[in-house]
Protein backbone atom coordinates (compact mmCIF):
# COMPACT_ATOMS: atom_id res chain seq x y z
CA UNK A 1 0.00 0.00 0.00
CA UNK A 2 1.36 3.01 -0.79
CA UNK A 3 2.67 5.39 2.15
CA UNK A 4 1.09 8.63 2.93
CA UNK A 5 4.69 10.08 3.11
CA UNK A 6 7.60 8.78 2.10
CA UNK A 7 11.25 7.65 3.51
CA UNK A 8 12.44 9.96 0.69
CA UNK A 9 10.39 12.95 1.91
CA UNK A 10 11.72 11.94 6.09
CA UNK A 11 15.40 11.51 4.68
CA UNK A 12 15.20 15.05 3.47
CA UNK A 13 14.18 16.35 6.33
CA UNK A 14 17.85 16.55 7.87
CA UNK A 15 18.03 17.55 11.67
CA UNK A 16 20.34 20.61 12.74
CA UNK A 17 23.34 18.52 14.23
CA UNK A 18 22.85 15.64 16.95
CA UNK A 19 24.27 17.64 19.51
CA UNK A 20 21.94 20.42 18.95
CA UNK A 21 19.57 21.70 21.70
CA UNK A 22 15.98 21.58 20.76
CA UNK A 23 15.37 25.74 21.90
CA UNK A 24 11.80 27.11 22.09
CA UNK A 25 11.22 29.65 19.67
CA UNK A 26 9.49 33.09 20.02
CA UNK A 27 5.80 32.82 21.51
CA UNK A 28 5.01 34.84 18.11
CA UNK A 29 7.24 33.18 16.00
CA UNK A 30 4.72 31.07 13.09
CA UNK A 31 4.50 27.70 13.20
CA UNK A 32 6.30 25.55 10.75
CA UNK A 33 4.40 24.88 7.58
CA UNK A 34 2.18 21.72 7.57
CA UNK A 35 4.87 18.84 6.06
CA UNK A 36 7.71 20.40 6.44
CA UNK A 37 10.73 19.44 7.78
CA UNK A 38 11.49 20.19 11.61
CA UNK A 39 15.28 20.83 12.18
CA UNK A 40 16.22 20.48 16.01
CA UNK A 41 16.40 24.65 16.58
CA UNK A 42 13.26 24.94 14.63
CA UNK A 43 10.59 22.85 17.11
CA UNK A 44 7.82 24.47 18.53
CA UNK A 45 8.09 24.59 22.30
CA UNK A 46 5.20 22.99 24.23
CA UNK A 47 4.37 22.24 28.03
CA UNK A 48 4.04 19.20 29.23
CA UNK A 49 0.58 18.06 30.61
CA UNK A 50 1.43 15.69 33.18
CA UNK A 51 3.77 16.46 35.72
CA UNK A 52 3.92 18.65 39.18
CA UNK A 53 6.64 22.33 40.05
CA UNK A 54 8.68 20.87 42.64
CA UNK A 55 11.11 23.13 44.96
CA UNK A 56 14.41 24.41 43.40
CA UNK A 57 13.10 24.42 39.65
CA UNK A 58 12.81 21.00 39.37
CA UNK A 59 9.56 18.90 37.98
CA UNK A 60 8.24 15.12 38.20
CA UNK A 61 7.08 13.82 35.88
CA UNK A 62 2.94 12.22 35.99
CA UNK A 63 3.22 10.75 32.73
CA UNK A 64 4.77 7.10 32.80
CA UNK A 65 5.45 4.94 35.89
CA UNK A 66 9.03 5.82 35.68
CA UNK A 67 7.81 9.50 38.11
CA UNK A 68 10.83 10.80 36.85
CA UNK A 69 12.52 13.85 38.89
CA UNK A 70 14.06 16.21 36.36
CA UNK A 71 16.47 19.18 37.06
CA UNK A 72 16.62 22.03 35.20
CA UNK A 73 17.89 21.70 31.33
CA UNK A 74 17.62 17.99 32.18
CA UNK A 75 15.51 15.56 30.33
CA UNK A 76 13.69 12.22 31.68
CA UNK A 77 14.37 9.03 31.14
CA UNK A 78 12.68 9.17 27.27
CA UNK A 79 14.76 11.80 26.26
CA UNK A 80 11.79 13.54 24.55
CA UNK A 81 10.36 16.31 27.63
CA UNK A 82 12.90 18.45 28.98
CA UNK A 83 12.77 20.53 32.43
CA UNK A 84 12.98 24.59 30.70
CA UNK A 85 13.06 26.90 34.02
CA UNK A 86 10.77 24.81 35.86
CA UNK A 87 8.21 24.21 32.91
CA UNK A 88 8.03 20.35 31.77
CA UNK A 89 8.36 20.44 28.02
CA UNK A 90 7.62 18.08 24.77
CA UNK A 91 10.31 17.98 22.56
CA UNK A 92 8.25 15.74 20.08
CA UNK A 93 4.84 17.46 20.11
CA UNK A 94 3.73 17.78 16.10
CA UNK A 95 7.28 16.21 15.20
CA UNK A 96 6.38 12.88 12.99
CA UNK A 97 9.45 10.77 12.34
CA UNK A 98 7.84 8.65 10.06
CA UNK A 99 3.96 8.50 8.81
CA UNK A 100 2.64 5.20 6.34
CA UNK A 101 -0.60 3.90 5.49
CA UNK A 102 -0.82 0.17 6.78
CA UNK A 103 -3.65 -2.24 6.95
CA UNK A 104 -4.37 -2.94 10.31
CA UNK A 105 -3.79 -5.73 10.29
CA UNK A 106 0.05 -5.37 11.14
CA UNK A 107 -0.94 -3.42 14.15
CA UNK A 108 -1.72 -6.05 14.68
CA UNK A 109 -5.95 -5.80 15.19
CA UNK A 110 -7.68 -8.22 14.40
CA UNK A 111 -11.71 -7.26 15.57
CA UNK A 112 -10.79 -3.21 14.23
CA UNK A 113 -12.67 -2.92 10.64
CA UNK A 114 -10.81 -5.96 9.27
CA UNK A 115 -9.18 -5.17 5.87
CA UNK A 116 -9.16 -1.28 6.48
CA UNK A 117 -5.98 1.09 6.05
CA UNK A 118 -5.02 2.76 9.08
CA UNK A 119 -2.65 5.92 8.58
CA UNK A 120 0.38 5.87 11.20
CA UNK A 121 2.30 7.64 12.50
CA UNK A 122 5.40 8.29 15.44
CA UNK A 123 7.61 10.37 16.87
CA UNK A 124 10.98 9.81 18.22
CA UNK A 125 11.15 8.40 21.66
CA UNK A 126 10.34 5.49 24.20
CA UNK A 127 10.11 5.03 27.81
CA UNK A 128 11.39 1.28 27.95
CA UNK A 129 13.98 -0.16 25.86
CA UNK A 130 13.17 -4.05 24.73
CA UNK A 131 16.18 -5.29 23.83
CA UNK A 132 14.09 -7.35 20.82
CA UNK A 133 12.70 -3.41 19.43
CA UNK A 134 11.55 -3.57 15.74
CA UNK A 135 11.62 0.05 15.54
CA UNK A 136 15.08 0.88 17.90
CA UNK A 137 16.44 3.38 15.12
CA UNK A 138 13.59 6.02 16.08
CA UNK A 139 12.04 4.74 19.82
CA UNK A 140 16.12 4.57 21.08
CA UNK A 141 17.00 7.84 19.54
CA UNK A 142 16.05 10.91 20.64
CA UNK A 143 14.31 13.84 18.88
CA UNK A 144 17.49 15.89 17.51
CA UNK A 145 18.94 12.44 16.10
CA UNK A 146 15.61 11.66 13.90
CA UNK A 147 14.49 13.42 10.70
CA UNK A 148 11.22 14.59 11.13
CA UNK A 149 8.61 16.51 9.67
CA UNK A 150 5.67 19.01 11.40
CA UNK A 151 2.47 17.45 11.11
CA UNK A 152 0.05 18.68 13.88
CA UNK A 153 -3.14 16.73 15.05
CA UNK A 154 -5.24 18.63 12.74
CA UNK A 155 -3.26 17.97 9.78
CA UNK A 156 -3.00 14.21 10.91
CA UNK A 157 -6.73 13.97 11.04
CA UNK A 158 -7.44 15.94 7.86
CA UNK A 159 -4.68 13.62 5.65
CA UNK A 160 -6.31 10.66 6.83
CA UNK A 161 -9.61 12.12 6.08
CA UNK A 162 -8.81 13.48 2.25
CA UNK A 163 -6.89 9.66 1.74
CA UNK A 164 -10.18 7.93 3.00
CA UNK A 165 -8.43 5.92 5.39
CA UNK A 166 -11.14 5.09 8.36
CA UNK A 167 -8.14 4.86 11.18
CA UNK A 168 -5.18 6.86 12.80
CA UNK A 169 -2.83 5.14 14.37
CA UNK A 170 -0.60 5.94 16.86
CA UNK A 171 2.20 3.29 16.35
CA UNK A 172 5.77 1.87 15.79
CA UNK A 173 7.93 3.66 19.00
CA UNK A 174 5.87 4.71 21.67
CA UNK A 175 2.94 6.36 22.09
CA UNK A 176 2.75 7.27 25.64
CA UNK A 177 5.69 9.52 25.02
CA UNK A 178 3.93 11.52 23.04
CA UNK A 179 0.62 11.24 24.55
CA UNK A 180 -0.28 15.11 24.32
CA UNK A 181 0.13 14.48 20.38
CA UNK A 182 -2.06 11.33 20.79
CA UNK A 183 -4.86 13.28 23.04
CA UNK A 184 -4.59 16.20 19.93
CA UNK A 185 -4.54 14.01 17.02
CA UNK A 186 -7.69 11.84 18.63
CA UNK A 187 -9.61 15.05 19.42
CA UNK A 188 -9.30 16.53 15.73
CA UNK A 189 -10.36 13.11 14.30
CA UNK A 190 -13.66 13.37 15.61
CA UNK A 191 -14.14 16.03 13.29
CA UNK A 192 -12.80 14.31 10.40
CA UNK A 193 -14.72 11.32 10.92
CA UNK A 194 -11.65 8.75 11.44
CA UNK A 195 -11.56 6.41 14.34
CA UNK A 196 -8.61 6.80 16.36
CA UNK A 197 -6.27 3.60 17.57
CA UNK A 198 -3.21 3.20 19.85
CA UNK A 199 -0.78 0.94 19.86
CA UNK A 200 1.03 0.85 22.99
CA UNK A 201 3.29 -1.08 25.76
CA UNK A 202 0.77 -0.01 28.33
CA UNK A 203 3.56 1.54 30.32
CA UNK A 204 1.54 4.83 31.59
CA UNK A 205 0.30 5.94 34.75
CA UNK A 206 -3.60 5.86 35.33
CA UNK A 207 -4.45 9.45 35.27
CA UNK A 208 -3.37 10.23 31.65
CA UNK A 209 -4.52 6.57 30.66
CA UNK A 210 -8.08 7.71 31.59
CA UNK A 211 -7.71 11.21 30.18
CA UNK A 212 -7.32 9.55 27.17
CA UNK A 213 -8.79 6.71 26.85
CA UNK A 214 -12.48 8.23 25.66
CA UNK A 215 -11.16 9.75 22.90
CA UNK A 216 -9.98 5.96 21.38
CA UNK A 217 -11.49 3.84 19.50
CA UNK A 218 -9.12 0.52 20.19
CA UNK A 219 -5.79 -0.18 22.26
CA UNK A 220 -3.55 -2.77 21.89
CA UNK A 221 -1.23 -3.52 24.12
CA UNK A 222 2.32 -5.33 23.94
CA UNK A 223 2.56 -7.48 26.94
CA UNK A 224 6.28 -8.47 26.75
CA UNK A 225 5.94 -11.35 29.13
CA UNK A 226 4.17 -12.57 32.01
CA UNK A 227 7.16 -12.28 34.44
CA UNK A 228 8.65 -9.02 36.46
CA UNK A 229 12.22 -10.62 35.95
CA UNK A 230 12.16 -10.80 32.16
CA UNK A 231 10.05 -6.97 32.24
CA UNK A 232 12.98 -6.19 34.28
CA UNK A 233 16.16 -7.22 32.35
CA UNK A 234 14.99 -7.41 28.82
CA UNK A 235 12.31 -4.19 28.61
CA UNK A 236 13.49 -2.25 31.52
CA UNK A 237 10.57 -1.41 32.94
CA UNK A 238 8.08 -3.18 35.40
CA UNK A 239 5.04 -5.60 34.40
CA UNK A 240 2.38 -4.67 37.60
CA UNK A 241 1.99 -0.84 36.00
CA UNK A 242 0.85 -2.41 32.41
CA UNK A 243 -1.30 -5.54 33.94
CA UNK A 244 -3.08 -1.98 35.45
CA UNK A 245 -2.84 -0.31 32.40
CA UNK A 246 -4.89 -3.36 30.54
CA UNK A 247 -7.37 -3.31 33.20
CA UNK A 248 -8.19 0.13 33.26
CA UNK A 249 -8.44 -0.18 29.30
CA UNK A 250 -10.96 -3.50 29.40
CA UNK A 251 -12.87 -1.78 32.19
CA UNK A 252 -13.54 1.72 30.21
CA UNK A 253 -15.26 0.04 27.02
CA UNK A 254 -12.41 1.31 24.42
CA UNK A 255 -12.13 -2.00 22.52
CA UNK A 256 -8.62 -3.60 23.84
CA UNK A 257 -6.28 -6.33 21.61
CA UNK A 258 -3.04 -7.90 23.36
CA UNK A 259 0.00 -8.95 21.91
CA UNK A 260 2.83 -11.11 23.37
CA UNK A 261 5.98 -11.76 21.10
CA UNK A 262 7.08 -15.27 21.89
CA UNK A 263 10.67 -15.13 22.23
CA UNK A 264 12.77 -18.39 22.83
CA UNK A 265 14.29 -18.87 26.19
CA UNK A 266 12.77 -16.22 27.54
CA UNK A 267 9.36 -16.01 28.26
CA UNK A 268 7.90 -18.99 26.22
CA UNK A 269 7.34 -21.93 28.78
CA UNK A 270 4.47 -23.39 29.03
CA UNK A 271 3.99 -22.15 32.34
CA UNK A 272 4.41 -18.81 31.62
CA UNK A 273 2.30 -19.34 29.02
CA UNK A 274 -0.93 -20.43 31.08
CA UNK A 275 -0.04 -18.18 33.47
CA UNK A 276 -0.87 -15.48 31.00
CA UNK A 277 -3.67 -16.91 29.70
CA UNK A 278 -5.56 -17.89 33.22
CA UNK A 279 -4.97 -14.17 34.10
CA UNK A 280 -6.23 -12.82 31.07
CA UNK A 281 -9.44 -14.90 31.06
CA UNK A 282 -10.05 -14.27 35.14
CA UNK A 283 -9.52 -10.15 34.92
CA UNK A 284 -10.69 -9.36 31.42
CA UNK A 285 -12.53 -12.16 30.24
CA UNK A 286 -12.01 -14.94 27.57
CA UNK A 287 -13.43 -12.24 24.42
CA UNK A 288 -10.20 -10.15 24.45
CA UNK A 289 -7.98 -11.41 21.41
CA UNK A 290 -4.91 -12.22 22.50
CA UNK A 291 -2.05 -12.61 19.88
CA UNK A 292 1.12 -14.90 20.30
CA UNK A 293 3.62 -13.46 17.27
CA UNK A 294 6.99 -15.15 15.99
CA UNK A 295 9.77 -13.61 17.18
CA UNK A 296 13.19 -12.86 14.93
CA UNK A 297 16.18 -11.58 15.74
CA UNK A 298 16.97 -7.85 15.97
CA UNK A 299 18.69 -5.25 17.91
CA UNK A 300 19.96 -6.48 20.56
CA UNK A 301 18.90 -10.17 20.66
CA UNK A 302 20.62 -11.35 17.34
CA UNK A 303 22.11 -14.40 18.86
CA UNK A 304 18.71 -15.84 19.34
CA UNK A 305 16.26 -18.09 16.94
CA UNK A 306 13.16 -16.97 15.42
CA UNK A 307 10.29 -18.89 17.72
CA UNK A 308 9.27 -22.53 16.44
CA UNK A 309 6.40 -22.98 15.08
CA UNK A 310 5.76 -25.57 17.27
CA UNK A 311 5.93 -23.35 20.29
CA UNK A 312 3.73 -20.96 18.60
CA UNK A 313 0.85 -23.40 18.14
CA UNK A 314 1.60 -24.90 21.93
CA UNK A 315 0.67 -21.23 22.90
CA UNK A 316 -1.97 -21.55 20.55
CA UNK A 317 -3.69 -24.77 22.18
CA UNK A 318 -3.35 -23.53 25.36
CA UNK A 319 -4.88 -20.15 25.05
CA UNK A 320 -7.96 -22.01 23.60
CA UNK A 321 -7.46 -24.78 26.83
CA UNK A 322 -7.56 -22.03 28.91
CA UNK A 323 -10.66 -20.27 27.86
CA UNK A 324 -9.85 -17.86 25.38
CA UNK A 325 -12.31 -17.58 22.43
CA UNK A 326 -10.05 -15.04 20.32
CA UNK A 327 -6.29 -16.90 20.38
CA UNK A 328 -4.28 -15.96 17.27
CA UNK A 329 -0.79 -16.54 15.95
CA UNK A 330 1.28 -13.93 14.35
CA UNK A 331 3.71 -13.32 11.51
CA UNK A 332 3.24 -16.88 10.57
CA UNK A 333 1.59 -16.17 6.83
CA UNK A 334 -0.98 -18.56 5.99
CA UNK A 335 -1.49 -20.64 9.25
CA UNK A 336 -5.12 -21.36 10.41
CA UNK A 337 -4.41 -19.42 13.77
CA UNK A 338 -4.57 -15.97 11.57
CA UNK A 339 -8.19 -16.47 10.80
CA UNK A 340 -11.56 -15.39 13.15
CA UNK A 341 -13.62 -18.35 13.79
CA UNK A 342 -16.47 -18.51 15.83
CA UNK A 343 -16.56 -19.81 19.52
CA UNK A 344 -20.06 -21.20 19.43
CA UNK A 345 -20.20 -23.13 16.15
CA UNK A 346 -16.72 -23.50 14.85
CA UNK A 347 -17.36 -21.43 11.42
CA UNK A 348 -14.71 -19.02 9.54
CA UNK A 349 -15.63 -15.89 9.55
CA UNK A 350 -12.53 -13.36 8.46
CA UNK A 351 -9.66 -15.72 6.52
CA UNK A 352 -6.97 -14.19 6.88
CA UNK A 353 -3.22 -14.51 5.10
CA UNK A 354 -0.35 -12.72 6.76
CA UNK A 355 -2.25 -8.74 6.38
CA UNK A 356 -4.70 -9.32 4.09
CA UNK A 357 -8.30 -10.14 4.81
CA UNK A 358 -9.07 -12.60 1.83
CA UNK A 359 -12.94 -13.43 3.03
CA UNK A 360 -15.29 -11.88 5.70
CA UNK A 361 -18.63 -12.99 6.70
CA UNK A 362 -19.51 -11.32 9.32
CA UNK A 363 -22.82 -9.97 9.47
CA UNK A 364 -23.51 -6.79 11.66
CA UNK A 365 -20.87 -8.42 14.41
CA UNK A 366 -22.73 -11.85 14.12
CA UNK A 367 -21.57 -15.11 13.12
CA UNK A 368 -24.15 -15.43 9.99
CA UNK A 369 -24.37 -19.05 10.82
CA UNK A 370 -25.45 -19.32 14.42
CA UNK A 371 -26.18 -15.72 14.76
CA UNK A 372 -23.81 -15.54 17.86
CA UNK A 373 -21.90 -11.37 18.96
CA UNK A 374 -18.92 -11.46 18.01
CA UNK A 375 -16.77 -8.37 19.75
CA UNK A 376 -14.94 -5.32 18.05
CA UNK A 377 -15.53 -2.68 16.28
CA UNK A 378 -16.96 -3.81 13.02
CA UNK A 379 -18.59 -0.25 12.03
Amino acid sequence: MTAAITRRDLAVAACAGAAAALLPRPADAAPPAVGAPVPADALPAREASWYRKLPEGRVECQLCPRGCQVADAERGACGVRENRGGTYTTLVYGAACTVHVDPIEKKPFFHVLPGAPALSFATAGCNVECKFCQNWEISQFRPEQVAALWLPPEALAAAARQKGVPLLAATYSEPVVFWEYVRDAAAACRGAGVRPVVVSNGYIQERPLRDVLPSLAAVKVDLKAFSERFYREVVRGELKPVLKTIEVIRASGCWLEIVVLLIPGLNDSEAEVRALARWVKSNLGGEVPVHFTRFHPTYRLTNLPPTPLATLERSWRIANAEGLAFAYLGNVPGHPGESTSCPGCGARLIHRIGFEVLENTLKGGRCPTCGRTIPGVWA
